[in-house]
């Protein structure tokens, strides 16, 4: 009798096949394969050059005028000078310095980083001037329609324009032919210099601020307690000869500085007259860094 079983043979002859029951393994080695990566990836994503961060941060700050800002590599800040007011935020979309305060790199050392703020500076620095230089264009196109009328009126030697950083400034010259002496109404021939200045100032959209301005001379006023009562009267009844005209109220303002602002110091022979005066102020709608440009831009 023999010890070996028989072996059964499948119909066809073939050994039957035994099923794998272990090959999910292999998906789930992959899939952890994968996972490893990632994180791996993730984590190298996460770790900053804390020195190249540093250096960007102080070159910004001192190329900007700013204080030193130095910043965790999380964004959290950790140290900072507080010499100076600016801040710079390097965790948010670029970075600022105060108005109309010019940029300078001379203290950064990356060469590269140096001439990005040197630029940055410059393109800033141009875009200013070239807003200015747009406003003193506009400006001279009012100034040609103001000049025009007074010319066909003969008053061109009434008026003086100048352009400053509040705007374009046209000034009345407050001769006895204007105002009555201690008087604010205006004289028909007064009426007749406002006439030649408000069609150009009628179709704007600027505010118009209308000054009154005294001379130096220690007179007394008997209509009013003192100049300042006066200039601001005079300044006054112009804003409303203007709305007459059909200039808006809500457009119009009246101010009098009585002959604290002179134009000329009482040494010269020009005080008496021309420091006596009402100035029409077409007001720039311009930011105050393009409006500090203004006369320059107009060679003032």
């Amino acid at each position: 009798m023999s010890g070996h079983k028989p072996v059964r043979h499948k119909k066809g002859g073939h050994e039957e096949e035994h099923e794998n029951h272990e090959r999910w393994l292999v998906s789930y080695a992959d899939m952890m394969t994968l996972l490893m990566v990632l994180f791996v990836v993730l984590f190298a994503m996460s770790q900053v050059d804390q020195k190249k961060f540093d250096a960007l941060a102080d070159g910004l700050a001192k190329g900007f005028g700013a204080p030193t800002v130095a910043f965790s590599g999380a964004g959290v800040k950790v140290e900072e000078e507080a010499d100076s007011t600016a801040v710079v935020n390097l965790a948010g979309a670029g970075a600022a310095s105060t108005t109309g305060q010019s940029s300078t790199a001379t203290n950064v050392q990356d060469p590269a980083l140096r001439k990005a703020i040197q630029d940055a500076d410059r393109a800033r620095q141009q875009n200013l001037q070239d807003a200015a230089q747009q406003e003193v264009r506009n400006f001279e196109q009012v100034k040609k329609k103001i000049s025009d009328q007074a010319n066909e009126r003969g008053l061109a030697d009434s008026l003086h324009f100048t352009i400053d950083e509040r705007g374009l400034v046209v000034t009345i010259v407050t001769t006895g032919v204007v105002f009555a002496g201690d008087r604010a109404e205006l004289l028909p021939a007064g009426q007749r210099i406002v006439d030649s200045v408000t069609p150009a100032l009628v179709s704007l959209p600027n505010h118009i601020e209308v000054d009154g301005h005294t001379n130096q001379l220690q007179i007394p006023t008997v209509n009013y307690p003192s100049a300042w009562e006066l200039s601001t009267a005079r300044a006054s009844d112009v804003v409303r000869y203007l709305i007459k005209n059909g200039l808006a109220a809500s457009r119009l303002s009246a101010a009098g500085y009585a002959g604290e602002k002179p134009l000329y110091p009482p040494s010269d022979a020009r005080a008496v007259t021309l420091n006596r005066r009402v100035e029409i102020v077409v007001k720039s709608d311009l930011p105050a860094a393009e409006r500090a440009l203004l006369a320059s831009a107009a060679g003032s």
